[in-house]
């Protein structure tokens, strides 16, 4: 279930990314800017979240690193393909 908690996460930290880039930058630009940078961002976040499952609840790596690729991939390929989209426009 906590996967699904920060999978759904991801991507509405996505959707404020995106929202604050239009709200502020007001074109297709600043969207496609901020879809991109919310990847490196997620990244570190789910990283931070494979540590405390680690560090404070005693999983291993081995066990911890397919759910970090799983909480990474889904967010990060909808942001790709946001970008995606709004770079055609």
């Amino acid at each position: 279930m906590h996967i699904i908690f920060v999978i759904i996460g991801g991507i509405i930290q996505l959707g404020i990314f995106v929202l604050f880039a239009w709200l502020w930058g007001n074109s297709a630009a600043s969207m496609v800017l901020a879809a991109k940078v919310f990847i490196p961002f997620w990244l570190v976040v789910v990283a931070v979240n494979m540590a405390v499952g680690v560090l404070h609840a005693g999983y291993s790596v081995k066990s911890e690193l397919p759910i970090l690729l799983l909480n990474f991939l889904i967010p990060a390929t909808i942001a790709a393909y946001t970008f995606w989209q709004l770079s055609r426009t």
